[in-house]
């Protein structure tokens, strides 16, 4: 069987930080694995000894069970490994789970192992279901914002693992980038107040950062609800840019004691066209939105609502995208046909009419290159289920011209 590390290289920067699986298995006097142990490796199932069960995460998808078997089981004896993969292609998900005879074994390799390279990547490693009861509680759970580019899961850890018994640590990734924040979950209390209090404020990679106890994400939604129906911030667009800052208190100054008020300008100091206006009390921002808003001001229809923080608009909009997906896929599901192998003439017309008549089309396509060519296949939207159903029946694997063509429910990509 070949190296465990094959078609890997990683930088001698790479190198310096984190340990390779060849390096570590050299030390040890093994490269590959044993006949014996890779049918051990992929025996039984994740977390049957709960205390002498880890979590490795961040894998590439070539990792295999025998792979992670012969790294861990240089530590000590290897009860079973399981790498999680779909259920329908089989492919890894990234995970698995080391199950090992000795609860001291386990918190070797969590010492010894964790951020090794595997496949290039620096795994992450944690206890699996250590205490289920303290990790759903979020007790001694941290959140760190504002962190620089440069800091991975293991400088993040290196940081704060001075302060306690760290659960786990990582820094949130979009396609292999940091987003500047991440979560380290300490096993006690204590442990992350102490982070807390020494290392909030203070410059991580000349960069300063903000350290807080994480709040589930339903204790999060319920302060924005409570925000919600307690705002006193207004927005108000679709102003006429004649209006000056002075009658827009005026205009808004009759429901309530403003605190602060502001238009919107340019680069040239011109009146965009839309400004905030905060109250002292919401009863008065309330009042003015429902006074106000959708009225006609100069010959403008003004929007006038409660103001809302960039990210809080960002995830509504998001949210309104998704809706709309989830309702198209559902609105088109069973009546959407997916037709290939078509004959370079054939266009949406040919392409309706063919299919006409097996039922009510309510579009009909065929894609084209950007010189307007046929790529030779299309789709054909019923009306109905049924309707779509008879024309798969019907038409897949008949000769259209002098070919066979393929019809099939059209799937999601």
């Amino acid at each position: 069987m070949s190296s465990v590390n094959e078609n890997t290289s990683p930088d001698s920067s790479e190198q310096g930080q984190h340990q390779t699986v060849d390096q570590k298995l050299e030390a040890n006097g093994s490269s590959n694995v044993a006949a014996s142990g890779g049918a051990t490796a992929e025996e039984g199932a994740a977390g049957s000894t709960s205390t002498a069960s880890l979590y490795v995460g961040e894998l590439d998808p070539s990792v295999t069970e025998a792979i992670l078997f012969e790294l861990f089981n240089m530590i000590g004896s290897v009860a079973s490994i399981r790498v999680c993969r779909d259920a329908v292609t089989r492919r890894s998900l990234g995970y698995a789970y080391v199950n090992y005879h000795r609860a001291a074994d386990a918190d070797s390799a969590l010492e010894a192992l964790n951020y090794t390279l595997i496949k290039g990547k620096p795994c992450r490693i944690m206890w699996s279901q250590r205490d289920p009861a303290l990790r759903k509680a979020g007790t001694g759970n941290i959140f760190i914002k504002n962190l620089d580019a440069s800091i991975d899961n293991k400088a993040l850890h290196d940081t704060f693992s001075a302060f306690g018994n760290i659960l786990s640590c990582k820094v949130v990734t979009e396609e292999g980038m940091s987003k500047g924040y991440g979560f380290v979950h300490f096993e006690t209390y204590e442990a992350a107040e102490n982070a807390i209090e020494h290392v909030n404020g203070m410059l991580l990679n000349d960069k300063k950062v903000f350290v807080g106890h994480h709040i589930p994400r339903k204790e999060r939604n319920s302060k924005v609800e409570e925000m919600k129906s307690q705002f006193t911030n207004v927005y108000v667009k679709n102003l006429d840019t004649s209006i000056s800052l002075n009658e827009l208190r005026e205009m808004f100054g009759k429901f309530g004691e403003i605190t602060s008020a502001v238009l919107s300008t340019d680069e040239n100091g011109n009146p965009t066209g839309f400004g905030f206006v905060n109250f002292e009390e919401h009863e008065a921002a309330l009042a003015a939105v429902e006074a106000l808003n959708d009225t006609d001001i100069k010959g403008k229809r003004l929007f006038v609502g409660r103001a809302q923080k960039k990210a809080e608009r960002e995830e509504e909009l998001k949210r309104q995208y998704e809706n709309a997906k989830i309702e198209k896929m559902s609105k088109y599901q069973g009546v959407n046909l997916y037709v290939k192998n078509l004959e370079d003439d054939v266009d949406d017309d040919k392409l309706r009419q063919e299919f006409s008549v097996y039922g009510v089309i309510t579009s009909s396509k065929v894609m084209c290159d950007e010189k307007g060519v046929s790529k030779g296949f299309g789709f054909v939207c019923f009306s109905s289920p049924d309707e779509a159903t008879k024309a798969v029946t019907e038409m897949n694997g008949r000769m259209w011209g002098d070919k066979p063509i393929y019809v099939a429910l059209a799937q999601r990509k």
